[in-house]
């Protein structure tokens, strides 16, 4: 199978780049494109016809005439190539095939284990972007980038799992090289919560450039968009709040081998825990929202306290970050309300005004389906830019060429 990532010909200089202009959908003339960019109409022309090559752009008819035949014009088709986009969780799997702006077009959700290790999980994700590109009547050759968010630490650069303790035998495992033995794609590998604050801030803020995203559910983590852009931090690991000392959790085991970490307290299973030991009948995140859900004065009282552990990291990242909106998501925040009032109460009295004047602490908008929206917003992203359209060109340029009879 050939890799997409292996370029066999550069593109054209600068076709990149006039596809930065038409990726906002808008059609426009090759006059238009020439006034807006300075080259020549032959330039744009040569350029086109490669962007035309790879379907990434097609002609429309939609062009007011001033008399005689309307001025042709080009635009962004949608279509032209798909994403996957996958949120693989603790215990669920959730895949979509999207076109280019993100619109899904098939969807599937079903329980998985990801301790089974890599190579189950990803086969069955390619079990499923089968059918999915079955039901959607297209192949494997029309997927251009892969998203994928997963339950812990994740080395971006290289797409590969770091010490992620809920994933054994991740540790290390090349997921983009393991995926395009069988999906010839660019594959994006990242922290499920990462890719979370991607989608909440497309789906759910799109005017917000300072968010943080805390998810909390069996762990705790946080996403943060600072002036519209993702950040990662130097290894990965921006944002890794469950695991910030609080005061309440003393010494108590947490399970990455520190004691008294917010996610020790504060977690669902924490939550759970905690309620156990005052004779409820409490496992999970979904058991702790249920009793909540039947008015059981402890649960209620313990998923306020969580959130009041909660807010006393917050408190400090938002002296650190000064965001506009923190968002909470994850299984336990469908307690509803209580939850965020605990952080509430913490951060707007621990912070300073002039940070929370206008601070929002909010539920999530996006629900459930956060990741898997930011697992395609991250597809997409590298998809249209000028490195993934050059890719895309090139590699077609190369597989014309292969493809011409040699002449002696």
């Amino acid at each position: 199978m050939v890799d997409l990532t292996r370029t066999a010909a550069s593109p054209p200089v600068g076709t990149s780049e006039l596809f930065q202009i038409l990726r906002d959908g808008v059609p426009r003339t090759r006059a238009e494109l020439a006034a807006l960019t300075g080259l020549a109409r032959s330039t744009i022309g040569v350029r086109l016809d490669a962007l035309i090559e790879v379907g990434l752009v097609g002609p429309v008819q939609t062009a007011a005439s001033t008399g005689g035949r309307p001025p042709a014009q080009v635009a962004l088709v949608p279509r032209a190539r798909l994403v996957v986009a996958a949120d693989l969780g603790a215990s669920h799997g959730r895949v979509a095939v999207t076109d280019l702006t993100g619109a899904p077009l098939a969807t599937r959700e079903a329980l998985i284990d990801i301790a089974a290790g890599p190579v189950p999980t990803l086969s069955w994700l390619v079990s499923v972007i089968d059918e999915l590109l079955d039901e959607v009547d297209r192949a494997r050759d029309d997927v251009i980038a892969i998203g994928i968010g997963v339950p812990g630490p994740v080395e971006f650069s290289t797409g590969r799992p770091a010490n992620p303790p809920i994933m054994p035998g991740w540790d290390g495992f090349d997921v983009p090289g393991w995926l395009r033995e069988h999906v010839a794609a660019h594959v994006l590998l990242d922290n499920d919560v990462n890719i979370a604050a991607l989608g909440e801030r497309q789906r759910g803020w799109t005017d917000v450039d300072h968010l943080l995203f805390v998810k909390v559910a069996t762990g705790i983590g946080s996403g943060i968009v600072s002036d519209g852009v993702l950040q990662r931090g130097a290894q990965g690991t921006a944002g890794d709040i469950g695991h910030v000392r609080v005061s309440r959790a003393e010494d108590i085991p947490c399970h990455c081998g520190n004691t008294g970490c917010l996610e020790a307290v504060a977690s669902g299973p924490a939550i759970a825990r905690a309620l156990r030991a005052k004779g409820r009948d409490a496992h999970t995140s979904g058991d702790v929202v249920d009793l909540v859900a039947r008015a059981d004065l402890d649960a209620i009282a313990a998923v306020r306290q969580a959130g009041r552990d909660i807010g006393e990291v917050l408190a400090t990242c938002v002296s650190l970050m000064n965001p506009s909106v923190i968002v909470l998501g994850g299984s336990v925040t469908r307690a509803g309300e209580h939850l965020l009032a605990g952080v509430r109460e913490v951060v707007y009295s621990r912070s300073m005004p002039l940070a929370t004047e206008h601070l929002v602490i909010a539920q999530s908008r996006a629900g459930a389906h956060a990741a898997l929206h930011g697992a395609a917003a991250l597809a997409i992203g590298y998809a249209l830019s000028p490195a993934g359209v050059d890719e895309l060109v090139a590699f077609a340029e190369g597989r014309a060429l292969a493809s011409r009879p040699l002449v002696s």
